[in-house]
C-alpha cells in the first residue's frame, strides 16, 4: 500500500480533504527538505508537519515501534498535554505501533524515570526539558536515530533567550543526525523570512510553506453609554461587565483575556459578584495558579462545559479547544499580532470565522482597537526580532553538554557557529566563555563552585563535581522573574504562586484575592505563604512582573494615523465615533497629534510648569525619553522634575522648567549622542546592576536554593550585585557587564525603537501648544503621576476635584 494511502484513508473517514499546503508540506519533508510553516490558529499546521514523519516512516516499511523518531517542542506545557492528545489519537486511530508522551516540568517522577530508560518513538517536550536530556551522558546515543525536530509556535520563542537555548540545542542535534529534518509552525508574524533562517541556521536552505489565506477575523468593541471626555488609564475599570455578561450569555463557550495576572482575577471577582448564580461557570486560568487547577480547567474548555474562562497569555497559543465560539479581550491588545492570535482561539477549525470583543478599560484605547483592526485588515503584522550572542545563554549550554557526553573546543565552536544568534561570535568570546566555566573567569577563579568544568587528558570538557551537576540541573533554563512564593492554605494544598515581593508588603491577617478566592494570609515560613479562606471586600491582587508591555510600533503609528484622521473631520468606525467626544475636546484645548507633527502642550498650574509631549513610541522608550529630555533641558539650569508615562506619550513637571521654544525642543529630541547622553541621564549602571540578576542566574553565577529552601529576592540580588560590583572594580571589560547593559537599554528602554522614532521626529514640525488647563491626552498623564505619590483615597478625591474642574471649563465642540 502507498505510505501515503493511511494518510488519506485517515482524512476521507472525517469527510476531510488535505489542504493543498498540508500535501506541500509532506511532499517537502519525504525529499529531505526542512522548513516553516505560515498559517493561522485552527488551520492544520499541526498534521502538515506530523504526518510527514509518520509516512516516511510507512516508506521505510513501518515495521514494530521504532525509537526516538519525531520531537515535537512546544513554548507551553498546556500546549504539551494537548499536543500529546491530539498526536496519541492519530496513532491510535492509524494503529501504528508508535509510543508517543510527554516530557516537561510537570510530567511525574515515573515518566522521567521511565524515560530515562527509553524514550518513546515521539517526545513532546520544551526547550528546557530538551536540555535537561542533553545533560546526560547517553544523550548520543539516546538522540542518534532522531529524524524530525518540530518547533510548534516558533513565533513565541523566536524573540527570546529561550529560541537561543533552542537554536543551540538543534545546532547539537544536527550534528548528532546530520539528515535531521526541522520544521516550524508559525501564526501572526511578520519577519516570516528571518523566522525560518533563524530556525534552520545560517546557510541552511529551507522552505516557507504558506498555509490557507488569511481566516476572517471579525474585531468589535463593546462602547460605554457614555464617554467622559476626560479619561485616564483603567478609569473604566470593570464599569462594562454587564455589557460583558451580555455578550457571554451569547455564546456556549468563551475566552476573556486580559494583559496581566492580576487584571484576571479582578474580572473574574467581577463576574461573578455580578452574576453569583454562575460560580460554576466562570473559571480562572493564568500562569501562577496550581497545575491541578490549570488542567481542571482545561478540561471544561475541551468538554464544553464551562460558560467563560478568564485567561492571560497561558491559553494565547494553539491548545486545541474547539467548543470556544468566542473570545473577549480586556484592555488593549498591545499589538495586531497578539490580537489575532487571540481571536484565533475562537473559530477554530479551517475556514471559520474568527472573533473578537475588545473591551476598553479606557475611552483612548477605543482608538487603538480601531487601529489594531485597520491592521489586521491590511495583513501588517509586527516582526519578532531574534537576540544575538547571550553569552549567558552559551554559557549554560556548554555546561550542559559537559554534564552529558562532553565536547572538545574547535567541534564545538564549529557547532555553535551554525546557529544564527552565535554566527558572528569571535574568537576572543570563544575563549573567554572557555575560560568562564573552567575557572571563573579573571575575578572567580579563587572560588572553586565556579569551576564547573574541567578539560580532560583527551580535550574533552566535562562536569565531575556531583554538587555542581545536581544544581545546574535544577536550575536551567532562561526563563527568569521575582522569586515565587507558593501559596498554601494552612491545612490543605497547594493555591498557586506569588511573587516574593507582593507577599513582603502584606502583613499577617490582611486579605488579599488570588485564584479566583479571598484569602487571609497566616504567616510566612520557608518561602510559603500560608494562608486560610476569607471574607471581605478587599481589592488587594497580587502584582506579577510583565505588566509593563508597550503599545508595538505598528500600533502606535497606527493610532497616529487615527487620530489625524479624526483631525480632518473623518469618523470611520463605532470606535471613532464614540470617542468623539474626547478627541473634539482634545482639538478644542490643543489640538490633535498628526503623522508629520510632534504635539507639545506647556500648561501651567499650582505644581508649577508641565511639558506634555506625545511621540507615539511606547510607554518604555517613553520612560528613556523623558529621562533623557529632562537631563538635557538641565545641562544649563538647575532645576527638579517630576515624570509620568504612557504609550502615547510623557510629562515632566517642574517649578523651574526652563522656557522652551520649537528649535530648543528640536535640539533636545536629537537623535545625536543618544546613548551616551541615556547613561548618563538614567543612572544606566545601576539598571544594569539588578538586570545582572537574570543574567548571572542563567550564567550559573548564583543558585537559587533547593525546593523549600529557596532564596528571597533580596538574597539573589544581594549575590548577583556582589559578583557585578566585583566584575566591574575588577574585570571591567567582562562580556556579561557588557550584555547586561546592552539588554537594558535594548530591552528595557527600547533604545532601537526610540533612536529610530528621533529621527522620524527630525523630519517632523514641532507643534507647540500652551492651553490653559490639562488637555485629554495630558490628563491621564497627570493622574497617574498623581496616584503614585498620595493615598488611594486622596488621589480619588483630587481626580473628582480637577474632572470637575476641566468639564466645567472645556466647552464642547
Amino acid at each position: 500500500m502507498p505510505s501515503k494511502q493511511p494518510i488519506e484513508d485517515w482524512f476521507t473517514a472525517r469527510d476531510w480533504a488535505p489542504f493543498a499546503f498540508q500535501r506541500e508540506t509532506w511532499e517537502a519533508y519525504r525529499r529531505g527538505e526542512s522548513g516553516l510553516i505560515h498559517a493561522p490558529t485552527g488551520t492544520g499546521k499541526t498534521l502538515a508537519a506530523w504526518f510527514g514523519p509518520v509516512m516516511d516512516w510507512l516508506d521505510a516499511g513501518g515495521q514494530g515501534a521504532p525509537p526516538l523518531t519525531v520531537l515535537w517542542i512546544t513554548p507551553l506545557r498546556a500546549l504539551a498535554a494537548d499536543t500529546s492528545a491530539n498526536l496519541h489519537q492519530t496513532i491510535t486511530e492509524l494503529g501504528l505501533p508508535w509510543a508517543l508522551e510527554a516530557r516537561t516540568g510537570d510530567s511525574s517522577s515515573a515518566t522521567r524515570s521511565r524515560q530515562r530508560r527509553r524514550l518513546p518513538s515521539a517526545l513532546v517536550t520544551t526547550p528546557e526539558s530538551l536540555s535537561l536530556l542533553l545533560s546526560y551522558a547517553d544523550a548520543h546515543e539516546r538522540f542518534r536515530h532522531l529524524r524530525c525536530v518540530v518547533v510548534d509556535e516558533w513565533h513565541e520563542l523566536l524573540g527570546s533567550k529561550r529560541g537561543v537555548q533552542l537554536q543551540l540545542c538543534l545546532a547539537h542535534l544536527r550534528m548528532l543526525c546530520p539528515e535531521l529534518r526541522t520544521w516550524g509552525l508559525s501564526a501572526t508574524l511578520g519577519n516570516l523570512d528571518q523566522a525560518r533562517d533563524v530556525l534552520l541556521g545560517p546557510g541552511r536552505q529551507g522552505r516557507l510553506v504558506q498555509g490557507l489565506l488569511p481566516k476572517r477575523t471579525r474585531i468589535d468593541a463593546v462602547v460605554p453609554a457614555t464617554m467622559e471626555r476626560f479619561p485616564w488609564a483603567g478609569h473604566l475599570g470593570t464599569r462594562l461587565v454587564e455589557q460583558v455578561l451580555a455578550a457571554l450569555d451569547t455564546a456556549d463557550t468563551s475566552l476573556l483575556f486580559t494583559n496581566t495576572r492580576s487584571q484576571a482575577e479582578l474580572w473574574h471577582q467581577a463576574l461573578l459578584e455580578a452574576r453569583p448564580d454562575w460560580f460554576d461557570q466562570i473559571a480562572l486560568h493564568h500562569g501562577s495558579l496550581d497545575r491541578s487547577l490549570r488542567e481542571r480547567v482545561e478540561a471544561w474548555l475541551r468538554e464544553g462545559s464551562i460558560r467563560c474562562v478568564v485567561a492571560t497569555s497561558s491559553l494565547d497559543l494553539g491548545v486545541d479547544f474547539s467548543p470556544v465560539d468566542q473570545v473577549l479581550q480586556v484592555g488593549s491588545p498591545k499589538g495586531v499580532a497578539r490580537l489575532l492570535q487571540r481571536a484565533g482561539r475562537s473559530g477554530h477549525q479551517p475556514g471559520a470565522e474568527s472573533a473578537v470583543l475588545c473591551v476598553p478599560t479606557h475611552a483612548l484605547e477605543l482608538v487603538e482597537i480601531a487601529a489594531a483592526r485597520d491592521g489586521a485588515e491590511a495583513g501588517e503584522v509586527e516582526a519578532r526580532p531574534p537576540p544575538e550572542r547571550c553569552l549567558d545563554v552559551l554559557v549554560q549550554h556548554l555546561v550542559t553538554l559537559a554534564l552529558g557526553p562532553g565536547f572538545t573546543a574547535e567541534a564545538q565552536l564549529a557547532e555553535v557557529r551554525t546557529t544564527d544568534a552565535y554566527a558572528a561570535l569571535s574568537d576572543d568570546e570563544w575563549q573567554w566563555v572557555l575560560d568562564f566555566i573552567t575557572t571563573g573567569g579573571a575575578t572567580l577563579r579563587a572560588y572553586p563552585q565556579y569551576r564547573r568544568a574541567v578539560r580532560d587528558a583527551d580535550g574533552i570538557y566535562r562536569v565531575t563535581d556531583t554538587a555542581i551537576a545536581r544544581r545546574h540541573r535544577m536550575t536551567l533554563g532562561t526563563i527568569t522573574a521575582d522569586s515565587m512564593m507558593r501559596v498554601k492554605y494552612r491545612r490543605g494544598g497547594l493555591v498557586g504562586y506569588v511573587e516574593e515581593a507582593f507577599v513582603a508588603r502584606l502583613k499577617p491577617g490582611e486579605q488579599f484575592l488570588f485564584s479566583g478566592r479571598m484569602l487571609e494570609l497566616v504567616r510566612v515560613r520557608d518561602m510559603t505563604a500560608y494562608v486560610r479562606a476569607a471574607r471581605g471586600q478587599t481589592r488587594a491582587v497580587p502584582r506579577w512582573m510583565g505588566g509593563r508591555m508597550p503599545l508595538s510600533t505598528r500600533l502606535a503609528d497606527g493610532v497616529a494615523a487615527r487620530l489625524e484622521k479624526a483631525a480632518a473631520g473623518v469618523w470611520e468606525g463605532p470606535e471613532m465615533t464614540a470617542v468623539r467626544p474626547v478627541l473634539t475636546a482634545q482639538a478644542t484645548t490643543s489640538r490633535l497629534p498628526s503623522a508629520d507633527q510632534l504635539l507639545v502642550e506647556r500648561i501651567s498650574s499650582r505644581e508649577g510648569q508641565h511639558l506634555f509631549l506625545y511621540p507615539f513610541a511606547g510607554r518604555l522608550a517613553h520612560e528613556a525619553l523623558s529621562a533623557l529630555v529632562a537631563w538635557r533641558l538641565t545641562r544649563n539650569v538647575e532645576a527638579t522634575f517630576g515624570f509620568s508615562m504612557n504609550d502615547y506619550g510623557f510629562e515632566l513637571v517642574s517649578r523651574r522648567l526652563p522656557e522652551v521654544d520649537e528649535p530648543m525642543l528640536a535640539r533636545v529630541l536629537s537623535p545625536q549622542n543618544l546613548e551616551e547622553d541615556l547613561r548618563a541621564s538614567l543612572n544606566a549602571a545601576e539598571m544594569a546592576r539588578r538586570h545582572f540578576r537574570e543574567i548571572a542566574r542563567v550564567a550559573g553565577l548564583v543558585f537559587e536554593g533547593y525546593p523549600g529552601r529557596g532564596k528571597s529576592t533580596r538574597q539573589v540580588q544581594a549575590s548577583s550585585g556582589l559578583i557585578f560590583d566585583v566584575f566591574q572594580r575588577y574585570d571591567a571589560d567582562n562580556p556579561l557587564l557588557r550584555q547586561a547593559e546592552r539588554e537594558v537599554l535594548e530591552g528595557q528602554l527600547e533604545l532601537s525603537r526610540l533612536e529610530q522614532r528621533l529621527r522620524r521626529l527630525e523630519t517632523q514640525r514641532i507643534v507647540l501648544t500652551r492651553p490653559q488647563r490639562l488637555t485629554p491626552l495630558a490628563f491621564p498623564l497627570w493622574a497617574s503621576r498623581v496616584q503614585s505619590r498620595v493615598s488611594s483615597e486622596d488621589w480619588q478625591t483630587r481626580l473628582q476635584r480637577m474632572l470637575g474642574q476641566l468639564e466645567r471649563n472645556t466647552p464642547h465642540g
